[in-house]
């Protein structure tokens, strides 16, 4: 097998610094027997058992946290959500040639509510379809983790105390 390292250098330059940069990146040249064993295996490859203790509690606890992340998304999404319906509400009664500002990339802009209402009821619709693959996502996930944490009988320390207490 050949093995090759290049070295590359990026300079960033602002007005009142620079920055270098250097990225160290290896490349490595397989035979094509080696690639097609590669190939075959990582296609058929099953997700491998966990070799002791410290690889399945490992998991869990990415597990867990993988579904803290989702919980966190999903909460910042329904938020938005949340504030879009609040503004959807505010808008509809009022005139369409009424003034409104929206906040458009950190820029405020000013537009009718004729204008601003389709878009702010279009990007809550994209948001209650996020909002919905989110919670999937964070059914398939907790079911995952419920799954492995039966097969490997896992315990917190909660479940492990009222154990003993019984």
């Amino acid at each position: 097998m050949l093995s090759v390292v290049a070295i590359m250098s990026i300079l960033f330059l602002s007005s009142d610094h620079s920055l270098s940069l250097s990225l160290s990146l290896s490349f490595a040249k397989k035979s094509s027997k080696q690639q097609n064993q590669t190939t075959m295996s990582s296609a058929a490859a099953a997700p491998r058992e966990p070799k002791n203790e410290q690889e399945v509690l490992g998991t869990y606890r990415q597990k867990q946290s993988e579904m803290q992340g989702l919980i966190q998304n999903l909460t910042k999404i329904e938020m938005d959500r949340n504030e879009h319906r609040l503004v959807e509400e505010t808008l509809t009664p009022l005139d369409p040639d009424r003034r409104a500002f929206r906040l458009v990339g950190g820029v405020l802009v000013e537009r009718t509510v004729r204008e601003v209402l389709p878009t702010v009821r279009e990007h809550r619709g994209n948001l209650d379809i996020v909002v919905q693959n989110l919670k999937e996502k964070l059914d398939a996930k907790q079911k995952e983790t419920a799954a492995w944490k039966a097969k490997y009988n896992i315990k917190t320390r909660e479940e492990a105390q009222a154990a003993n207490r019984q």
